[in-house]
């Protein structure tokens, strides 16, 4: 062989040697396929794929809004919207105190994908639904769409909340109402930075607490002082002092609390002064929150900051009472949904994913936990859709009673229980569960704000033994709501009995308030599912609830329920 030709078989065999190398790393690169996992969960109706939330609209009288929430729910089951949901909570807001040049701005600017699900909320009423459209079954068809909303995207449902429970509050002073419920009660988002009569809605927020006080606003120590020789409501005042929370700082206007002469006082603090200067607010810092992260909540000061009186002048309390019942009753919502979409990830989960030859919706023990997470949405939601019936009715005295006590008491529980659900949600996913790429690390995370916001769960227990103290007919109409439900269940007579005794016994009242609340929360979810007359799921939630096997902890049901029937009528199908 000549040695050209030698080089020449060299040169081939180097050249197929390298070929074998590439296609052996090709092959050592891909060394498996990804099988036993579930399709991603998305490009679903969530409201028609959710039977309870199904069943509980139409219970509530809420038939004619069907299609309001069939459209909405198509739209936040689609990919392009769950991502949005992710997008606004991996970009935190970001808070801007000066310009380039040295001017202090005061801005907090949100990722777009924030601002695309505002509009989207408010532009499907979310905010207002009640008062634009005042009718039986209001609050419930209101109340679907939030909790459809709230399981995509949480935090920007704070100033949904905030907007819509500022409205009774507002309407106390006519002079007020008149400038700011038209843009309030708009269906259109603008979130520019710009005075209110530039603007072609608004939203409100709270700012309400302070460093020394806390829950406790009779201790706050910002002070109003009057502009003018006109005092009280709808008089303009400037106050001075800070507060520890302000939630959504963006906000058009601020529903705050500060002292005046005659005690603490409720007021409505726009950003913008009437004359078109910005009013003298100041945001100190943002938050930095486990949970809750595309929602700005900050800390800012009044340095001089006008503001219009609302309501009487030293009864502060009073004026905003209804405003932070609605926002207890959204916390319940918000709960209950946060609940919901995590018994949506197990359901989709166990259905498609294989353990040991056998998918895990097959498997007992997996039954048991799923269907009892199941159980606790059920119980969830049938009690907070009875107080949006009640607050459909605001003339009916007995109704109202129903709203103050349920209120407090389902606040308590079904904010706390979220918590606990969820936790064992993630459990059921495993590792999957606990990553960031999961929904369910947001949901965790998400959860604890709702206990906290607008009253730990020790101040809602204290506050339902006030209510009882100070009004004990509420008691009487609430266990006058309990007894619809008799006659029909064992556990659940023997468990009222109980209850009844538990509520006539005053002593340690106070030490006891945390069982005694428990109790009637249970009490008042197996009331509801039992009036709604789904046989299957309230026998099984008194049964896990109320009756001698109750346990601690999810997965302890009786042997003889229908787990696969209760889960199949939570789990969103695809196909």
């Amino acid at each position: 062989m000549s040695e050209q030709a030698e080089n020449q078989t060299l040169n081939n065999d180097s050249h197929n040697h390298e070929h074998e190398l590439e296609a052996s790393a090709i092959v050592i690169s891909e060394t498996h396929e990804v099988f036993n996992q579930p399709p991603h969960l998305e490009d679903f109706n969530t409201f028609e794929q959710d039977q309870p939330l199904v069943d509980a609209l139409h219970h509530a009288g809420g038939d004619w809004g069907v299609e309001a929430v069939t459209r909405i729910g198509d739209l936040l089951g689609r990919a392009e919207w769950i991502e949005r949901g992710f997008q606004a909570n991996e970009n935190k807001p970001e808070f801007h105190s000066h310009d380039r040049y040295g001017h202090r701005i005061d801005r907090v600017d949100f990722h777009p994908a924030y601002h695309d699900l505002m509009a989207l909320a408010i532009e499907h009423n979310i905010h207002a639904a009640p008062w634009n459209t005042p009718q039986k079954g209001a609050h419930a068809v209101r109340l679907a769409m939030n909790y459809l909303y709230n399981q995509n995207e949480a935090g920007s449902a704070c100033p949904l909340t905030m907007t819509f429970a500022c409205v009774p509050a507002i309407q106390k002073t006519p002079s007020v109402a008149k400038q700011w419920l038209p843009k309030i009660l708009s269906r259109e988002y603008d979130p520019s930075f710009q005075p209110i009569d530039k603007k072609r809605g608004a939203t409100i927020g709270m700012a309400m607490t302070e460093k020394q006080g806390g829950t406790d606003v009779r201790a706050n120590t910002s002070y109003a002082y009057p502009m003018g020789d006109k005092e009280g409501a709808g008089a303009e005042y400037e106050i001075v002092g800070h507060k520890w929370f302000c939630s959504a700082p963006m906000c058009d206007a601020f529903l705050t609390l500060a002292q005046t002469e005659s005690g603490l006082s409720c007021f409505l603090l726009p950003r913008w002064r009437p004359d078109g200067s910005r009013n003298e607010f100041y945001i100190q810092r943002l938050k930095d929150k486990m949970g809750n992260r595309s929602n700005a909540s900050s800390e800012v000061e009044f340095r001089g900051a006008f503001a219009w009186m609302l309501g009487d002048e030293g009864r502060g309390v009073p004026t905003i009472i209804e405003m932070v019942a609605l926002t207890r009753y959204d916390c319940m919502i918000g709960s209950t949904s946060l609940m919901r979409q995590a018994v949506a990830q197990v359901t989709h989960h166990i259905a498609h994913r294989e353990v040991m030859g056998k998918r895990l919706i097959e498997q007992p023990l997996m039954q048991n936990v799923a269907a009892d997470l199941c159980l606790e949405v059920e119980g969830a939601l049938a009690m907070t859709m009875r107080l949006a019936t009640a607050l459909d009715t605001p003339e009916d005295e007995q109704e109202q009673n129903l709203v103050r006590l349920t209120t407090a008491v389902g606040k308590y529980w079904i904010c706390k229980r979220a918590t606990h659900h969820i936790g064992e949600s993630q459990e059921c996913l495993g590792g999957i569960g606990y990553v960031e790429e999961s929904i369910m690390s947001r949901l965790y995370r998400e959860a604890p704000v709702n206990s906290i916001w607008e009253g730990s769960g020790n101040v809602q227990c204290l506050d339902v033994l006030r209510a009882v103290g100070k009004a004990p007919e509420v008691l009487d109409t609430f266990i006058a709501e309990l007894e619809k439900a008799s006659s029909r269940q064992a556990e659940y007579d023997a468990s009222l009995a109980a209850l009844k005794s538990q509520l006539s016994d005053f002593e340690n009242f106070q030490f006891r308030a945390r069982s005694i609340v428990e109790h009637m929360a249970r009490q008042m979810q197996a009331c509801q599912l039992i009036l709604m007359g789904n046989e299957l799921i309230y026998n099984a939630f008194c049964r896990a609830r109320l009756g001698e096997q109750r346990g601690l902890s999810f997965g302890n049901l009786p042997a003889d329920i229908d787990c696969r029937a209760i889960i199949e009528r939570a789990r969103p199908k695809l196909d």
